[in-house]
């Protein structure tokens, strides 16, 4: 089933750098703007495709390895360990690392930060391209793949940053 996952992650990311362009608002409350065609680092790629390998992989508090299971912040430093760069643990943290980038900047590999606790930055995805991304949800779980147009996490959203890569 993670091969099959891999897989179509692997086709939806071979067209991350060549997707068409649409108009600003044309996708819901995101909007997107045009930017000068260029590859994506392979190393973002890698990233990506270790984040959907872990899909169905349940939700454990504190968890940062598949066979505990992952938290959020768990899931990106398992994911980045795995393309041999050090993160560090907490979503507090985290939403520190790198340089913000803005939703119209994403790229995949970008953590994606969240308030779904009441409390900025207190939710934490990777970013893969196509305004989706991966995260570990709550108890009772598993690792998704979701839409960032989706209201919930629209309303929601607290900002992005690029970790060096």
């Amino acid at each position: 089933m993670k091969i099959i996952i891999v897989a179509i992650g692997m086709i939806l990311l071979a067209g991350c750098g060549s997707a068409p362009y649409r108009n600003a608002g044309e996708r819901g409350g995101v909007v997107l703007t045009k930017r000068a065609d260029r590859d994506f680092p392979s190393r973002a790629r890698e990233l990506a495709l270790h984040a959907l390998s872990q899909i169905g992989t349940r939700y454990h508090y504190g968890g940062s390895t598949p066979d505990e299971g992952f938290d959020c912040s768990g899931l990106v430093q398992y994911v980045y360990g795995r393309a041999g760069i050090l993160v560090p643990r907490t979503t507090e943290a985290l939403s520190a690392l790198g340089v913000p980038v803005t939703a119209n900047e994403l790229e995949p590999g970008d953590l994606v930060f969240f308030d779904t606790l009441r409390r900025p930055f207190s939710h934490v995805g990777i970013y893969i391209g196509d305004q989706r991304f991966i995260h570990a949800p709550t108890s009772g779980g598993v690792v998704q793949l979701v839409n960032m147009r989706e209201r919930y996490w629209q309303s929601r959203f607290d900002g992005a940053r690029r970790p060096a890569l």
